[in-house]
C-alpha cells in the first residue's frame, strides 16, 4: 500500500515521463537503461536523494515493466513518490543480501545496457560483471527526456524565476561599503528562502576583482565604494525545479568607463535573447551575445559559454555554447548569461532564464537589467 504522496505532480505525469523514456530506449536500440539517483531518477519517478553505497536503481526499457532496486530501509520513502502511486514492480533487498543478483534476475537476456551518467563504479562496475554486457552511457536517451519541458515544469520554472527576482530587487538594501561578501550573502540565502524556494543551490557575492572569477562564491572581503559587485543566486521551488541569475551591482557612483562596457553587456545579452527560437542553434544564441561583445573589443573578456539548460538541476542540457549546433526546440529552458570580466580588477553577468516558446522565448526573469546602484 502506498504512502501518503510527497510528489510535486500527479502520478499520471510520471507515468507519461516513464513511458516516453522506453520508446527513447527503443529509439536509442537499449534494452535497458539503469538509473541511479539523482537528477534523471527525481524526473521520472520522483525520487530524490544522492547516490550511496547502498545501491538504489530504476529499471526501464521497451519490453520491460519499470522496476526499482532498493535497500528495503528506503523502502518506506521511495513507496511514497510514483513509485507507488502507479504500482512499479519493486525488488527490495537488506544488508547482506545482494543487490546485482536482483538487477540480473530483472534484466534477463539484455545485450545492449545503458547507464544514467550519476551512477557511480561503484555501481557500475558490479552491474556490467553480473550483466557480462559493457554498459553504455544512457545520457543521449535520459537528456532527451528532461530537455523538453512541459506545461507543468514551465509553470514551476516561471514560480522558480518570480521568486529569485524578488531577491534581486532586495539586494539594493544589503549592499553597502564596509559590509564583507559573506555578510550579505546571508542576507540573501535567508530571503531565497523567504521568497519561495525550499533549499538555496549557490550565492555568489563578488565584488571588486572578487567579481572577476566566474565562479566566485563568497569571502570576507570588506565591500567598498565604487565596487562592482555580481550576484549570482538561486535554489529550489518546492517541487525540486530551479532558478538562476545573475544582477550586476555598484556601490555608490560607478566609473564612467566601467558603467558603458557594463552597458554594452546588457545589449549583448539582449541579442541573445532576441535570437532564441525554434530552429536557431544552440551555438548561433551563444554567437548572438559574442559579436556584440567582440564589436565593442570586449570579446576577449567573455571566459565561457552563454548558457545551460535548467529544471531539476540547475545545469543540464541543453548548452549553449560555441560548436553546439543542437537545433533549439519549443519547450527548451536554459540560461542567457554573457560575462565579460577583468582580472585583478572587476567582472559583471546578466542571466535570465527563458523557454523558447513556438515563435521566440519567454522571459522568466524580468528584474532591471542594466547595472543597478546599491546605496544600503
Amino acid at each position: 500500500m502506498a504512502g501518503v504522496s510527497s510528489l510535486p505532480f500527479p502520478a499520471s505525469v510520471y507515468a507519461a515521463r516513464l513511458e516516453r523514456a522506453a520508446a527513447l530506449a527503443a529509439d536509442g536500440g537499449f534494452d535497458a537503461i539503469v538509473v541511479g539517483p539523482g537528477p534523471d531518477l527525481q524526473y521520472l519517478v520522483g525520487v530524490e536523494g544522492d547516490t550511496i553505497e547502498r545501491l538504489t536503481v530504476l529499471l526501464i526499457g521497451p519490453s520491460l515493466a519499470p522496476t526499482i532496486v532498493v535497500p528495503r530501509m528506503e523502502l518506506a520513502k521511495v513507496r511514497s513518490t510514483a513509485v507507488g502511486e502507479l504500482g512499479l514492480t519493486v525488488l527490495d533487498w537488506v544488508d547482506g543480501e545482494d543487490p546485482y543478483a536482483l538487477v540480473s534476475s530483472a534484466l534477463d537476456r539484455v545485450t545492449r545496457v545503458g547507464v544514467s551518467d550519476a551512477l557511480p563504479a561503484l555501481h557500475v562496475i558490479p552491474i556490467g560483471e553480473r550483466l557480462g554486457v559493457r554498459l553504455e552511457l544512457a545520457t543521449p536517451v535520459l537528456r532527451e527526456g528532461r530537455m523538453i519541458k512541459d506545461e507543468t515544469e514551465i509553470t514551476e520554472l516561471r514560480r522558480a524565476g518570480a521568486a529569485i527576482d524578488a531577491v534581486h530587487r532586495r539586494v539594493p538594501q544589503w549592499l553597502r561599503a564596509g559590509r564583507t561578501e559573506r555578510e550579505v550573502a546571508a542576507d540573501i540565502a535567508e530571503a531565497i528562502v523567504a521568497e519561495g524556494h525550499r533549499t538555496v543551490e549557490f550565492v555568489i557575492v563578488g565584488s571588486g576583482p572578487n567579481g572577476a572569477d566566474p565562479h566566485h562564491e563568497v569571502s570576507d572581503r570588506v565591500i567598498d565604494d565604487g565596487d562592482i559587485v555580481v550576484v549570482d543566486i538561486g535554489g529550489a521551488v518546492p517541487s525540486g525545479y530551479n532558478s538562476d541569475s545573475t544582477r550586476t551591482y555598484v556601490v555608490g557612483d560607478p566609473d564612467p568607463d566601467v558603467a558603458e562596457r557594463i552597458a554594452v553587456l546588457v545589449s549583448a545579452q539582449q541579442a541573445a535573447v532576441d535570437a532564441v527560437r525554434p530552429g536557431a542553434t544552440a551555438s548561433e544564441v551563444d554567437a548572438a551575445a559574442r559579436e556584440v561583445l567582440t564589436a565593442a573589443g570586449l570579446g576577449d573578456a567573455f571566459l565561457h559559454r552563454t548558457g545551460h539548460g535548467i529544471g531539476v538541476s540547475v545545469h543540464e542540457e541543453p548548452y549553449i555554447a560555441p560548436g553546439n549546433d543542437l537545433v533549439l526546440r519549443e519547450g527548451m529552458a536554459f540560461s542567457i548569461e554573457p560575462g565579460i570580466y577583468f582580472a585583478g580588477e572587476w567582472g559583471a553577468r546578466i542571466e535570465d532564464i527563458v523557454v523558447v516558446t513556438a515563435d521566440g522565448c519567454e522571459r522568466l526573469n524580468v528584474a532591471p537589467h542594466e547595472l543597478t546602484r546599491a546605496d544600503g
